[in-house]
């Protein structure tokens, strides 16, 4: 009966801690506001949850985390300098079609988010099979790099992390 009332426990107490930290306001009302968020949020998305993840090698986690850090760090000095000094840019924007190795949809999700948060680069498509993601780069100097780079920084780190 929990599990059913409570598909995601730990998302039900983050989303009713953070309603009242949005709120300013432990009042009995924004109580009641924070538990009826806490509970109907996951329950209206229970559908929309991707798979459960088993994690196969929990250091890949770390490497791969210190990987984003550093590259997002470069990636905003570089956005930055292209921004701020625009004669400098060195190569004009592209699109690169990288081949996946990996096919879980949890890594694929993950790769996902991290493409997207570093600067200078967005998720454009993902095929219907999902062998191929088409990438746009704010600078493309050479796509055969871009390609490197995404697969030795991201992609092996993920298909240890969800599929070895």
């Amino acid at each position: 009966m929990m599990k059913r009332l409570f598909p995601a426990p730990l998302l039900s107490i983050a989303l009713a801690g953070m309603w009242l930290l949005l709120n300013h306001s432990v009042s009995a009302g924004q109580l009641i506001l924070a538990a009826i968020v806490g509970v109907a949020i996951p329950l209206l998305t229970r559908g929309l949850r991707p798979l459960p993840v088993r994690v196969r090698r929990p250091g890949a986690i770390l490497r791969l985390a210190w990987s984003v850090m550093v590259d997002t760090s470069l990636s905003n000095l570089n956005v930055v300098r292209f921004l701020v000094f625009k004669s400098q840019r060195k190569h004009p924007p592209g699109f690169v079609q990288i081949p996946l190795d990996l096919r879980d949809a949890n890594g694929l999700a993950v790769l996902a988010v991290i493409v997207c948060i570093t600067p200078g680069t967005s998720w454009a498509e993902l095929s219907l099979d999902r062998s191929v993601l088409m990438l746009h780069v704010l600078e493309l100097d050479s796509p055969e790099a871009v390609i490197g780079h995404i697969k030795q920084r991201y992609e092996r780190p993920l298909m240890e992390i969800f599929e070895s």
